[in-house]
């Protein structure tokens, strides 16, 4: 490349490799010529660059080649090839609300849990087919077993330093009847459904 500063005074070249680079100072604009403006650009001068280029031109890539910017935002059509890709809220509601509480109803018992989404560790389990209950409640299944189940998940809860847990309602849940009682009664016991 060949670099050339035309100026009335002096003159610079060097040997030029596959192009050419004129700069022109002819057109120099100084404070001198602009004195309505108070910019701090106004005091540099301006230089016309105009580049002549001999050089083969580049090779253009593929559309399928590995060679992609990490920058890049995907299309509709790399998200339609990868749709298994997790929502923002999929991957950020574990952490936001760590506590899930899991009820299960069987024909002969009610069991209730709390877990910690990060570690799957169980935090409090009651459940209606354990010795203490099962031979102390008329009917294991009941409205009154509910509220019992209830209230110990809200008690062993607290007494593991749980105050605020989450309930996902499984597809076509209705929060109603047993469940709602199940619910409601932890509610009432003092822990705060986030």
């Amino acid at each position: 490349m060949a670099c050339v500063i035309v100026s009335s005074s002096s003159a610079c070249s060097a040997a030029a490799l596959s192009g050419s680079l004129t700069i022109s100072t002819d057109s120099l604009s100084t404070r001198s010529s602009r004195p309505n403006s108070l910019s701090w650009v106004s005091s540099f001068p301006t230089f016309n660059i105009s580049t002549n280029t001999t050089s083969p031109s580049l090779p253009s890539l593929n559309k399928n080649s590995f060679i992609q910017a990490a920058w890049t935002r995907r299309s509709r059509g790399e998200l339609a090839k990868r749709p298994n890709r997790k929502s923002w809220k999929q991957r950020t509601d574990m952490y936001m609300r760590p506590f899930l509480l899991n009820v299960f109803f069987s024909k002969r018992f009610i069991h209730a849990k709390v877990m910690h989404r990060g570690t799957s560790k169980v935090i409090s389990v009651a459940t209606t087919n354990a010795k203490d209950l099962r031979n102390t409640l008329p009917s294991l299944t009941d409205h009154d077993a509910c509220r019992v189940v209830g209230r110990l998940i809200a008690e062993r809860s607290k007494e593991a330093d749980v105050y605020a847990i989450a309930y996902e309602p499984r597809k076509n849940e209705r929060i109603e009847g047993k469940l709602g009682i199940v619910l409601d009664t932890i509610k009432e016991n003092g822990i705060i459904f986030v």
